[in-house]
């Protein structure tokens, strides 16, 4: 399969939450038009990210919306446990470890890390925070398969790299730096986004 750009995977988590509401009203079958009329996102749009993964729907008829529910589910392998350790017992960390809707939809973090010695051995909720030392052990003994970074934007890359030779096959990146390993990462950059809020209202007021 052609390597598929990341705003694709992106959409497709919002294609298959529309999908999901669509089977909530009782609907069975669906198109891109209307697709694109509730997310605002152009029908030829739609039909492209969809094209990466095969042929769906048929002319005239549109798509059965269980169908390409289940497809999608499979796609982004929803329906799956998913074991994550949080690194850095922070705040962030723990806010992240706590955050119950991540454990209803099949995440579920196992371990919380940090190498400060004053977290060390303090349990949060009723997981206990281990130091990295430790890390490699862990991720092998507890099938885990996701790292969550939360830790300072200097720690990153260091924290990154023992996650990736701990055996993990993906980093969720919480810091404020690009991290550079050879597994998949997604970056979540809280600053940048407000950023790209801000100008967007600046932008809209100064047109207005």
């Amino acid at each position: 399969m052609e390597k598929i750009p990341k705003p694709v995977i992106r959409r497709l988590v919002v294609y298959y939450r529309c999908l999901e509401r669509l089977k909530g009203e009782g609907k069975e079958y669906t198109s891109s038009k209307e697709l694109a009329r509730r997310l605002g996102i152009k029908a030829c749009q739609i039909r492209k990210d969809l094209s990466y993964f095969g042929g769906f729907g048929k002319r005239g008829v549109g798509y059965k919306v269980d169908s390409l529910s289940e497809r999608l589910k499979e796609i982004l392998g929803i329906g799956q446990k998913w074991r994550a350790v949080v690194i850095g017992a922070g705040n962030l960390g723990k806010a992240i470890a706590g955050h119950k809707p991540l454990q209803q939809q099949g995440f579920e973090v196992v371990g919380m890390f940090d190498i400060d010695g004053r977290k060390i051995g303090k349990k949060f909720r009723e997981l206990e925070i281990m130091h990295m030392n430790d890390l490699e052990k862990f991720v092998k003994d507890n099938n885990v398969r996701i790292a969550i970074l939360c830790v300072p934007a200097d720690s990153a890359q260091e924290a990154a790299e023992a996650a990736e030779k701990a055996g993990v096959e993906g980093i969720l990146n919480f810091s404020a730096r690009v991290i550079k390993v050879s597994i998949p990462v997604e970056n979540v950059d809280f600053s940048a986004s407000l950023k790209s809020l801000t100008f967007q209202i600046i932008k809209r007021k100064g047109s207005s």
